[in-house]
């Protein structure tokens, strides 16, 4: 199954909500994340809410759709309280156990390959300590989790592999300061524990992803193909607040150029690399441009990127769908004007 070339999107905003995916959840809640959100509406309104949502936001039409366009693949956030009061410390949060269900049935329906997503941002404000070994960190129910994950999903056909994380920040040296982070070594550390988690679940067959952490060159000789088996780096592709004027077809080339940079760099880990997420969205506002040229440059941004993706085991799109239909983020808009020989 890994011999698979997946092309593919995201589902953001339906297990976890984003604000920016479906902004009128949190019209009038002040909130600007679910966490807050659960508390500005209380637990009742908020576990409506959150009901309707994975319901409608996101059904077997969806996945229908998606194959219609000539992708094969979805890759899924799962928090990591997906298994609701049967997890550890899951507290307000509902568990989406049925949900992930339905989308493996709806997968293996619509032959589309599915790699989850473990939502945990260790080294990002407020998880910082999310995999430290002691402090206020909970690395072994994460753990716990990711191996409930594999066991579950092992032989599930559309299953193709978890990442155990989504976007990891690592502690690092810029010039003479360090940009707070996880410390490399405990993200690596966590990254081990994690693979022999779901290889002790789930066997050799899934595929096992981990994110660059914004340091696509740190990763030589980790893993090493000859003791670690079906392991992929994942790189996170975004260019929307790079300091480039992408006024014009100059600046996008100078942005798909970046991209080039960093999957070179991350070649060196001897891993194959895919990439998790990526936009259409450029770094500019100017007023002097319409909106429709400003989605044409889009375009030509997105066709540039297919072409340095052609070599990819994989890429996924952000994101499937967006209730205001942004053009650089939203797959129904950024990837229409494409044929479906450009996507498969």
């Amino acid at each position: 199954m890994a011999e698979r070339v997946l092309h593919g999107v995201n589902l953001s905003g339906w297990l976890i909500l984003e604000p920016w995916v479906t902004p009128e959840l949190f019209a009038g809640s002040g909130s600007l994340g679910e966490d807050t959100l659960a508390e500005s509406l209380g637990e009742d309104v908020y576990a409506e809410l959150l009901l309707r949502h994975w319901d409608t936001f996101i059904t077997e039409d969806d996945f229908a759709q998606i194959a219609q366009r000539g992708l094969n693949a979805v890759r899924i956030l799962v928090p990591w309280y997906v298994f609701g009061d049967k997890g550890p410390n899951a507290g307000y949060h509902l568990g989406c156990l049925t949900q992930v269900d339905n989308a493996l049935s709806w997968a293996a329906k619509y032959d589309i390959s599915i790699l989850l997503t473990f939502g945990i941002n260790p080294g990002a404000p407020g998880e910082e300590n999310v995999i430290s070994v002691g402090g206020s960190g909970h690395r072994e129910d994460l753990l716990v989790v990711l191996s409930a994950l594999a066991k579950r999903y092992a032989d599930w056909p559309a299953f193709f592999g978890i990442e155990v994380a989504n976007n990891p920040v690592a502690q690092h040296r810029r010039g003479f300061s360090v940009v707070p982070g996880v410390p490399l070594h405990v993200l690596r550390n966590f990254y081990r524990d994690a693979y022999a988690a779901v290889r002790n679940e789930a066997g050799p067959r899934p595929v096992i992803v981990f994110p660059d952490a914004g340091l696509p060159g740190a990763w030589r000789s980790f893993m090493a193909p000859k003791r670690y088996q079906n392991v992929w780096l994942d790189c996170h592709l975004y260019h929307y607040s790079d300091h480039v004027d992408a006024t014009g077809p100059a600046g996008t080339r100078l942005l798909v150029n970046a991209s080039r940079k960093t999957l070179k760099e991350a070649e060196k880990s001897g891993l194959p690399v895919m990439v998790g997420t990526w936009s259409g969205a450029l770094p500019f506002a100017d007023s002097a441009m319409t909106p429709e040229g400003r989605i044409a440059l889009e375009r030509v941004y997105v066709a540039d990127q297919l072409r340095t993706f052609a070599d990819r085991p994989a890429w996924f799109f952000q994101t499937w769908k967006t209730s205001g239909r942004l053009s650089g983020w939203d797959s129904r808009l950024a990837l229409s004007s494409f044929e479906r020989g450009m996507l498969v």
